[in-house]
């Protein structure tokens, strides 16, 4: 990874993505905390938690054109600076509820903009396909080490400190991000048009086939997590102690980090794309073992395996922004993102619906996985059909956003 390391650009993307995932972590642990500690309410601490997520999907369809429309430094820089000074009027101590919920909004909504014109401006600091994706292993790694230690650490860590103290943290790391990110990221100019309309990135991912093709796969992810929202009654089945929870939770995304150095390290990056079909694939099917109800170190080596193959993500996104024109890659991550988010809610849902009908979440995780292989076979022969014939895809600079290249 020191070849991505040494971009000073994205050097600073890189550490500032690090720190604010790190920074989110504490904040959403110190405010369900508060939120309990003021009202004694297990709804309305869950409805705070819940707030830190659902309002990036409405910013990510809605919000994250302007990192096409404006240059997308100064965009990252702005947002940074408004999550620092919305997370400090967190802090103050005896802040009323219900400003406290109308801040816990602001923030996400901020973020989706800012993401998406970090994900562009990535694939823009590097042009060549293999550091490209060498840098998104990285940011995947690095992400999810940092949700690992929060859901370790986080709890652990607010009532050492204090409420106040974590926020201001939080605040801090936004603060630190907005001043490397002007830094140090390169002043270019706006990659769309004035004239470019909300959903004309959506509407082009969307009447591009092999982008449809991507965008299955990935949100098969709806699927994957169904084991994630039912840790506890997995953990009851298996006959194992309540403490097995926070096992079966990290058990993915540890082998989703294990699973990205692999790949990362041996397989050359022209090949990735020729494996995502086969992985994802592997990512659900891996799950329909549960219909023999193994063992909590079993299910738990399950989730490991499922969330190592699951790394063909990473390969997802990197071939959808080389397939999206630079003028619309923020609008485009943006639906994407959004697609993921959605998805993972409703496969959720879905999972705790099932899994209440059936009486068995181990039967629910099986009956997940079955689903997914029935979607994800046909959709990896189509992609195969499409590589083979495309070839590893390029970025593009010339396509419209109006007129989608030809699938």
């Amino acid at each position: 990874m020191s070849a991505v390391l040494a971009d000073r650009e994205f050097r600073a993307l890189w550490f500032t993505e690090a720190i604010s995932v790190a920074g989110d972590q504490l904040t959403r642990v110190a405010l369900a905390i508060l939120v309990y500690n003021r009202t004694g309410s297990a709804f309305y601490s869950a409805g705070i938690y819940a707030l830190t997520f659902l309002p990036a999907l409405a910013g990510g369809l809605g919000l994250s054109w302007l990192a096409d429309r404006y240059r997308r430094r100064t965009l990252m820089v702005i947002c940074a600076v408004v999550q620092a000074a919305v997370v400090g009027l967190m802090a103050i101590p005896h802040m009323p509820l219900w400003a406290l919920f109308v801040l816990v909004i602001i923030v996400p909504m901020v973020q989706a903009p800012a993401m998406a014109a970090q994900n562009a401006t990535t694939r823009e600091v590097f042009p060549d396909d293999a550091l490209y994706l060498r840098s998104q292993d990285l940011r995947g790694i690095t992400t999810n080490t940092m949700m690992l230690l929060g859901l370790g650490g986080g709890g652990v860590l607010v009532t050492a400190i204090g409420i106040t103290p974590a926020l201001l943290i939080d605040a801090g790391t936004f603060a630190v991000s907005a001043v490397l990110v002007w830094r140090d990221v390169r002043n270019r100019p706006p990659a769309g048009s004035k004239n470019d309309r909300w959903f004309d990135g959506a509407k082009w991912v969307f009447g591009d086939r092999r982008l449809r093709v991507l965008l299955t796969l990935s949100w098969l992810v709806g699927l994957a997590v169904i084991p994630e929202g039912l840790a506890a009654p997995l953990a009851r089945e298996a006959g194992a102690a309540p403490e097995a929870v926070g096992w079966l939770l990290a058990a993915d995304p540890l082998g989703f980090i294990v699973g990205t150095f692999v790949i990362s390290h041996f397989v050359p990056a022209r090949h990735r794309p020729r494996l995502i079909g086969a992985l994802a694939t592997a990512s659900v099917g891996v799950l329909v073992l549960f219909v023999f109800k193994p063992s909590l170190i079993l299910a738990l080596l399950l989730l490991a395996l499922a969330g190592a193959v699951g790394a063909y993500q990473i390969t997802v996104m990197a071939v959808f922004n080389t397939l999206v024109p630079n003028e619309i890659r923020g609008a485009a991550f943006g639906a994407a993102r959004t697609g993921l988010r959605v998805s993972q809610g409703l496969g959720v849902a879905l999972g705790g619906a099932v899994a209440e009908l059936l009486g068995s979440a181990m039967q629910t995780v099986a009956l997940a996985g079955l689903l997914g292989v029935l979607i994800a076979v046909p959709m990896s022969m189509v992609w195969s059909g499409m590589h083979e014939t495309t070839g590893t895809p390029r970025r593009s600079t010339s396509a419209s956003a109006d007129q989608p290249e030809a699938a």
